[in-house]
């Protein structure tokens, strides 16, 4: 497909159009590093505003589509064709969407959660590996440099055998009934478009596929969830859960995931607790990372210092005290994922075939994890054994 590595993957999107703010975040990630180039476009459900939306971000008119279907089929028939599509639309269209352009010879990078139920991601894996295809997932947190450190630090021993692992994502924008004047947040709350759960697929895998990152020796046994619904109109889906999880090598965890946490911004943080000593990251100060020795002084860790391990310095841009953000986090991805396709360096440095990135597989677990809480959750907050749907 990359018979010449050494330019642009060219790229399409579906979704993501005028006042999306996670078509911004998109577009802004893939561009960074000169790795894709947009040539093409199925924007907006609304075909006129979808064209309009091209002209200002001067695509070719030619390229600029009424629907996805249209600009998969006309693609994949172009010599010239999208390489890669990013799919930026409601969750109830991401099976779909991400199954024709495999189907299609396309790479995919998704908006989580993948789709709704763990039969339709194998099917996505599956296919993605029989065609050899890229899929990537948005878990766009761990693009953050500071991940990579804290994974090395697990796999180094510094923090001793794990024992405790506390998640959150827990922010307060929606704790009154905010979607009744906010479309774009309303479909988020409807069962038809948003999946089985709410705060759950929406924030909760986000913690955990960190987690999962960072220990990746440690696979879930089992779980045990309860869901509510603060804002009664949301049900049945819920606006605040909790889960409590054994790991294989009998570590415990807690996921607390939320949308009516009054007066937290994002409140995503993520603690391991060894038998050494801990770390902490808290995505509102993402450059930091919290150390905690027993029986030392606090240690604060800084993205980009030369005492980092390598792994984590992989995809510094701009070296130690310039504060880097979301949008560098999704172009490390974003890079990675590029890498992934294309087998190229490109502008990435040394090491990038070395890092993480979200994949199928993550997509899966993401999706095998809400229907487990699910499951839990609508029993009467049992556990429930991970493996055994």
């Amino acid at each position: 497909m990359f018979a010449n590595s050494k330019r642009p993957i060219r790229w399409g999107m579906v979704g993501g159009g005028r006042g999306s703010q996670i078509g911004t975040i998109h577009r802004n990630a893939a561009l960074r590093d000169s790795v894709f180039e947009l040539v093409a476009g199925a924007f907006d459900i609304n075909p006129e505003r979808g064209r309009a939306f091209g002209a200002d971000l001067r695509l070719d008119p030619d390229r600029v589509y009424p629907d996805y279907k249209t600009m998969l089929e006309a693609e994949s028939a172009r010599s010239d064709g999208i390489e890669a599509v990013s799919v930026a639309t409601p969750n109830n269209t991401h099976h779909e969407i991400t199954k024709l352009a495999l189907e299609h010879g396309i790479h995919v990078v998704c908006e989580k959660p993948l789709c709704f139920t763990v039969r339709e991601a194998e099917e996505l894996q599956s296919l993605s590996r029989s065609k050899n295809l890229v899929v990537g997932v948005t878990y766009g947190y761990a693009g953050h440099q500071l991940i990579e450190q804290a994974r090395a630090m697990v796999r180094n021993g510094d923090l001793g055998e794990i024992r405790v692992v506390n998640l959150a994502f827990a922010h307060g924008f929606h704790s009154d009934a905010v979607e009744e004047k906010n479309p774009a947040t309303k479909w988020r709350v409807d069962p038809e478009f948003a999946g089985p759960s709410y705060v759950l697929g929406d924030v909760g895998t986000h913690p955990l596929y960190l987690a999962e990152a960072i220990l990746p020796h440690m696979k879930i046994k089992r779980l045990m969830c309860v869901r509510q619904s603060f804002v009664k109109s949301r049900a049945p889906l819920e606006d605040n859960a909790i889960t409590l999880m054994e790991y294989d090598n009998g570590a415990i965890a807690n996921v607390w995931s939320s949308a009516i946490n009054a007066g937290s911004m994002h409140g995503q943080k993520v603690r391991i607790v060894g038998s050494k000593a801990s770390i902490e990251w808290w995505d509102e100060q993402p450059n930091q990372l919290r150390y905690e020795v027993q029986g030392e002084s606090v240690r604060i860790l800084e993205r980009g210092m030369g005492y980092l391990y390598p792994e984590a310095l992989v995809d510094d841009r701009i070296g130690g005290g310039h504060p880097e953000g979301l949008f560098e986090a999704w172009a490390n991805l974003y890079r990675r994922f590029a890498f992934k396709m294309t087998g190229d360096h490109g502008l990435a440095p040394d090491g990038i075939e070395d890092l993480i990135f979200p994949d199928v597989d993550a997509g899966l677990e993401g999706v095998r994890w809400v229907e487990n809480c699910v499951r839990s959750a609508d029993a009467g907050g049992v556990w429930v054994d991970y493996w055994k749907t």
